[in-house]
């Protein structure tokens, strides 16, 4: 063989149907108990939290005081691991109380933390505990409310790769405590054909797929990604694992299903938003992928009250 001649892959991936980290539980936190306390120690020291010249100005260094985190608006909850981390770290001996586990539904008024120790320390944490929480709680709100507009259909919300650079284990975590379901974690975790890898090869779906069987390693899930009818009776008849049929209506959903007939997976992505997405489940797909529960969630409305 040549030096430049195709070799299948050896790495192992993992297919679709599996999440692409090894988590024992959906809601297992993603990150090492280093990673995280290296997480929250970039975003103190970025925020200069151990030089609150507020509250070194105005608070004596003795003086203890007692808040609680809460929820301004409902929503689910995910996060609070790097919110005890944050107090944890501007005062190692601050006496904390989870009233609300990542994955909560919470109402308005729901308590979610209590904090107990320096009043400086807290002050100093609140607001990158606050970014963590709210962030992640609304990924996970999003996500909740689409799964919530699905239920009943038998398909499954799907996240994306379209996540905050550096927090992708943390925002598809936020997806999974909002009962959605992860896709790929990276670009390493499965094969996904798209419209330009089909282009690289002069649209000959069929040659995509031969490829990717012959180079993956054995029984790695395949999926494509179709824009026509035609395209998807080229995709399963070469024996794609998983069809993923991009920005069809919903006639042309129904029809892909009918075309699939059960000899794959389907995924339906592209502009999907609250208001079409149950139209779209209803057509019969395994999932929907929506890029806008990781890219697009606004902040959960969270607030550290002192008693």
């Amino acid at each position: 063989m040549a030096d430049d001649a195709p070799r299948r892959i050896s790495r192992a991936i993992t297919p679709l149907s599996t999440p692409a980290v090894d988590l024992p539980s959906p809601l297992r936190f993603p990150l090492k108990p280093d990673a995280t306390t290296a997480l929250v120690r970039a975003a103190l020291d970025e925020d200069q939290a151990h030089q609150d010249l507020t509250s070194i100005a105005t608070i004596a260094k003795e003086a203890r005081a007692r808040a609680k985190i809460v929820a301004r608006t409902p929503g689910v909850l995910a996060g609070i691991a790097l919110a005890i981390e944050a107090f944890r770290q501007l005062d190692p001996k601050v006496t904390l109380r989870i009233d609300a586990e990542d994955g909560t539904a919470l109402e308005r008024g729901t308590e979610i933390l209590f904090v107990s120790g320096h009043a400086r320390g807290i002050l100093g944490a609140e607001r990158v505990a606050l970014n963590f929480l709210q962030r992640l709680s609304g990924v996970a709100s999003l996500t909740a409310k689409y799964v919530a507009a699905v239920r009943g259909t038998g398909a499954r919300i799907l996240d994306t790769r379209k996540t905050t650079p550096g927090w992708r284990h943390l925002e598809k975590y936020a997806v999974r405590c909002g009962g959605g379901t992860n896709h790929r974690m990276d670009l390493a975790a499965a094969v996904l054909i798209k419209d330009n890898h089909i282009a690289a090869l002069d649209g000959n779906v069929r040659a995509a797929i031969e490829r990717a069987r012959a180079l993956a390693p054995a029984g790695t899930s395949v999926e494509v990604e179709c824009d026509t009818l035609e395209q998807v009776d080229a995709a399963v008849g070469a024996g794609a694992d998983i069809i993923l049929l991009d920005n069809m209506t919903t006639d042309e959903l129904v029809e892909a299903v009918r075309i699939v007939g059960g000899r794959a997976q389907t995924e339906a992505s592209g502009g999907v938003r609250l208001e079409t997405v149950r139209a779209i489940a209803e057509t019969g797909v395994t999932f929907v992928s929506v890029g806008a529960i990781t890219h697009s969630a606004p902040a959960l409305d969270l607030a550290l009250d002192f008693e």
